[in-house]
């Protein structure tokens, strides 16, 4: 009996966190179901190829195929073609505003148990004003916890409709790796102190923190850098200090390596920091405040805990100063044997067991739905009181004010230069990050799929780019080369 096909949807954010954290549930399913990943993350291939996971990649609506208005249609008909293709009973949604597009796909397949798993941390930012509309939209809300919930005092923090579970790590001890295997896979030497450096390059700030970060850790005495990217800037600078040196990596995910190093520097998102600290490995936490997540209260808690050591983004001195703390082993000592008292970190466990337990058939009904949704939430619920009912008033009125405020300023269509959309199943990494990067109109399909679901999704993609009937078809892609690509596609055009 095959297993049953649970799909996981992820927007795409500032860094891959929602994919990461939907890749670590996924881990935790495939013994009892068949996780299908659909992300806009343009690493989804890579990510889906390093865990062995089935996957789709999606344009995001930022990507500019299509303008906004269909695009949601667009993800829509795509999530309930994929829905209708591989069975699906669970669709769980990793972002931070389900889309509309999500929604529709719900009212049309109202059976399906749709999940919000929806991330605490959030700045005081506009997208916290409907959650309260949001969240009844979605059949159930679930939050990974926060190492930092304490310190959490943004807009999700004291509702009620979510229930909540311990942190999700892609972090395990079932999958990591030895401090001297892992050096080996990655090729280090075995001597020698090593130190991860895992924050971005290419804005002019970046390229600030990340030089300011190497010159710290350059008093190191034989230290070894390592970075998951080249350390260059936007006009393909070296970014590197006088006589530093870095090895660069490429590997996914590094939580199954995080042993090699010695100590971490890396931003406080919440992937980052739910692997470095069960892993107890030292680390300087920067803050990266874009987006929603509201990361500089995770590295202060984390820093006034004593797990890891932080320091503001807008102060390059006090950045080199943390680094330079990395080199003192009685600093990481500390800081590990604190990391070591917390935990656990399983929330995933607990999520794939919600994920489960729902993909029973009797829960199939919207009646079921609802009140599974009321035990659950009754498991983990806590006595209302006055504020709640304050909260509740005050949620409704701002709803009313986002949806004014986005109708005075709607969101700006940006469309890209057209290019002629093909379907491919390919996993070959040289060539879907080239379509996935570029302006192309990559259409991607699980491997295997049928012939209805090639040709509705032929049609999908015909309605979307308001092209004429054709669509260009490559399912024997992996070992053509980048030149050949295009001259295939034309060999294996479909008409509809």
């Amino acid at each position: 009996m095959s297993k049953p096909a649970v799909i996981m949807v992820t927007s795409n954010g500032v860094g891959a966190g929602h994919l990461i954290r939907a890749s670590a549930i996924a881990r935790r399913l495939t013994p009892t179901a068949r996780p299908i990943i659909l992300s806009m993350a343009y690493s989804v291939i890579e990510v889906a190829n390093a865990l062995g996971i089935e996957c789709e990649y999606i344009p995001g609506r930022d990507k500019g195929v299509m303008n906004r208005r269909k695009w949601d249609r667009y993800l829509r008909d795509r999530l309930v073609a994929l829905i209708d293709e591989t069975g699906a009973r669970v669709i769980t949604f990793d972002g931070v505003v389900p889309y509309p597009g999500i929604m529709s796909a719900k009212f049309q397949r109202p059976d399906v148990n749709f999940i919000w798993v929806r991330r605490g941390m959030w700045q005081r930012k506009p997208q916290g004003l409907a959650l309260s509309l949001q969240s009844k939209l979605m059949d159930y809300v679930i939050e990974p916890g926060d190492v930092a919930r304490d310190y959490d005092f943004g807009p999700t923090r004291d509702r009620n409709e979510s229930v909540l579970t311990r942190p999700v790590s892609l972090y395990s001890k079932d999958f990591t790796m030895s401090k001297e295997v892992a050096r080996k896979f990655l090729k280090l030497d075995q001597n020698r102190p090593t130190a991860l450096v895992h924050i971005g390059v290419g804005d002019k700030d970046q390229d600030e923190r990340l030089f300011a970060v190497l010159r710290g850790l350059s008093k190191w005495q034989g230290l070894q850098i390592i970075m998951t990217k080249e350390p260059i800037d936007a006009d393909g600078n070296s970014l590197l200090p006088p006589e530093v040196q870095v090895k660069v990596i490429r590997h996914f995910p590094l939580a199954d390596v995080i042993h090699a190093f010695d100590a971490v520097v890396c931003a406080a998102g919440y992937n980052s920091v739910h692997e470095v600290i069960p892993a107890a490995i030292p680390t300087l936490l920067i803050s990266n405040n874009r987006g929603t997540d509201n990361q500089e209260a995770r590295a202060r808690w984390c820093a006034d805990t004593q797990v890891t050591l932080f320091a503001p983004n807008e102060s390059l001195k006090k950045i080199e100063l943390a680094a330079q703390q990395l080199a003192d082993e009685s600093v990481r000592r500390k800081l590990s044997n604190n990391s070591r008292l917390l935990g656990p970190f399983d929330g995933d466990f607990r999520i794939a067991e919600i994920i489960t337990h729902l993909l029973d058939a009797d829960l199939s009904s919207l009646f079921a739905k609802r009140v599974q949704y009321g035990r659950i939430i009754a498991l983990s619920a806590f006595e209302k009181g006055l504020a709640y009912y304050v909260r509740k008033t005050l949620n409704w009125a701002l709803r009313i004010a986002a949806i004014a405020f986005r109708t005075l300023f709607p969101h700006k269509n940006q469309i890209s230069e057209k290019s002629e959309p093909f379907l491919s199943d390919s996993k070959n990494l040289q060539l879907t990050t080239q379509w996935i990067r570029s302006t192309a109109r990559f259409e991607h399909v699980l491997l295997n799929s049928s012939d209805s679901y090639i040709k509705k999704r032929t049609l999908i993609a015909s309605k979307a780019y308001e092209m004429e009937s054709q669509l260009f078809i490559n399912q024997t892609n992996d070992q053509v080369t980048q030149d050949q690509w295009g001259v295939l596609l034309k060999r294996n055009s479909l008409k509809i």
